[in-house]
């Protein structure tokens, strides 16, 4: 579509229907995105003045409902699609050369005649050459295209920005120069594999996949090559809740050892038994051989096992338990998720730095607020960073005021279900 075209249309609400699908709604909201819209491909224009016809896409960040650290054993998990997202404005050409211009990051170009790894390249132009290398590989031929892009997936908000921006990426070009054929499944798996192989960061496919996906996802890692994913609705509005995600603070910087201890020794429990993974290992005969266990490992270690097995059943019975319509059931399971993250998990806070302890200050004053309502837990890797909460709605103004009067003003995030993953923005 023509850019004065679409901010045309923009205007007179011709891209209401699907911003209310997109982000809700609240008057004031859509008014907010509106503006965004337009700003985006003004400032578009500004950078690529030559372009004249332009796409939009979007996709979203995501929020972790259950499996708090099974993804990366095989395990299930339980995700969301949140209304926050990145945008895109796009213009495509046949130059053999992409380039972004990311709002705060500034601007790179990925030259298609070499998609190979480059062992010096990292962040968001690895990831785009490993994106753009795996289509390749599947036959698809990528011209190129001009893109700005925004984003209020802030980074470090535990709503992974680094997912929605591969799913924006993978969208654009499986939209465009392959039809639609990859679908949202593969491309959650090519974000996944950009990660690990080009950026370097062994992360599992949750992020990927809910964003991609949309709405409600429970995902089955047995079979990584071929997960299981089941969609659904859930109106956590309906029910009388909403979902809060607040941002406790603290740095992730020299957090890699605390993630990386935590899959290292569930799969050296797994050892034990001759698997890889824990998913693979009878939970039974774990228990069976705790004494033996503790000969050979940490008890932290066995902890850890206990926990992956118990929150692996329970992102099955959270999934159960919305289908039939019980909160109660739900939010019961939720807490338990959130007990065993603390005192089995234990990614409440890095043992290398005792004294900041933001995720647990979080949920003690969460617990304050919400006394024997709602339930709260870490949310994501944890160790430092945010924590979640299911908030009934008549307390939702006093816990936000109460999260960021800790916290610090904008901490505290209230969360809708987008059923929609990566797309194409259409007015039609």
């Amino acid at each position: 579509m023509n850019r004065e075209n679409m901010i045309h249309k923009i205007k007179q609400d011709v891209f209401l229907p699907v911003f209310r699908q997109l982000y809700g709604t609240k008057e004031a909201v859509l008014a907010a995105q509106k503006e965004r819209y337009i700003k985006a491909i003004e400032r578009f224009t500004e950078l690529y003045p030559a372009r004249e016809e332009i796409s939009v896409f979007s996709a979203p960040g995501r929020t972790e409902i259950g499996g708090n650290h099974t993804d990366h054993q095989h395990g299930c998990v339980l995700a969301a699609a949140v209304q926050l997202d990145a945008i895109a404005v796009v213009s495509f050409h046949e130059e053999g050369v992409i380039r972004i211009h990311s709002e705060g990051y500034g601007s790179f170009s990925v030259e298609l005649s070499d998609l190979t790894v480059q062992a010096e390249e990292k962040g968001s132009k690895a990831i785009v050459r490993g994106i753009v290398s795996r289509f390749s590989e599947m036959g698809v031929l990528v011209g190129g295209f001009d893109v700005y892009s925004t984003s209020d997936v802030l980074a470090g908000s535990g709503i992974s920005s680094s997912a929605a921006f591969e799913t924006l990426i993978g969208t654009v070009i499986d939209l465009h120069y392959n039809d639609g054929k990859a679908g949202a499944v593969e491309i959650a798996k090519i974000g996944q594999y950009a990660e690990n192989v080009y950026f370097g960061k062994k992360c599992g496919l949750m992020d990927q996949m809910a964003s991609s996906l949309g709405g409600l996802v429970f995902i089955d890692f047995d079979d990584t090559e071929s997960p299981k994913v089941d969609s659904f609705s859930f109106d956590f509005e309906q029910a009388g809740y909403c979902i809060c995600v607040t941002d406790t603070g603290g740095n992730h910087v020299n957090l890699t050892p605390d993630y990386v201890a935590v899959r290292s020794e569930m799969e050296e429990i797994a050892a034990q038994f001759g698997k890889e993974y824990l998913r693979q290992v009878d939970e039974e005969e774990f228990y069976r051989d705790l004494p033996k266990l503790r000969k050979i490992c940490s008890d932290r270690a066995v902890l850890r096992a206990a926990h992956f097995f118990g929150d692996n059943r329970r992102a099955r019975e959270e999934t159960e338990a919305l289908r039939a319509n019980d909160i109660g059931r739900f939010l019961f399971l939720v807490r338990e998720s959130g007990d065993s993250s603390a005192n089995l998990l234990q990614n409440l806070y890095s043992a290398s730095v005792p004294k900041e302890q933001g995720i647990p200050l979080g949920i003690m004053v969460s617990k304050r607020v919400l006394g024997e309502k709602g339930a709260v837990r870490v949310h994501g890797g944890g160790f430092a960073g945010t924590i979640q909460a299911f908030v009934p709605l008549e307390l939702t103004e006093a816990y936000v005021e109460e999260m960021n009067r800790t916290f610090g003003k904008g901490s505290c995030y209230v969360f809708r279900i987008r059923p929609v993953g990566g797309t194409e923005v259409l007015g039609e």
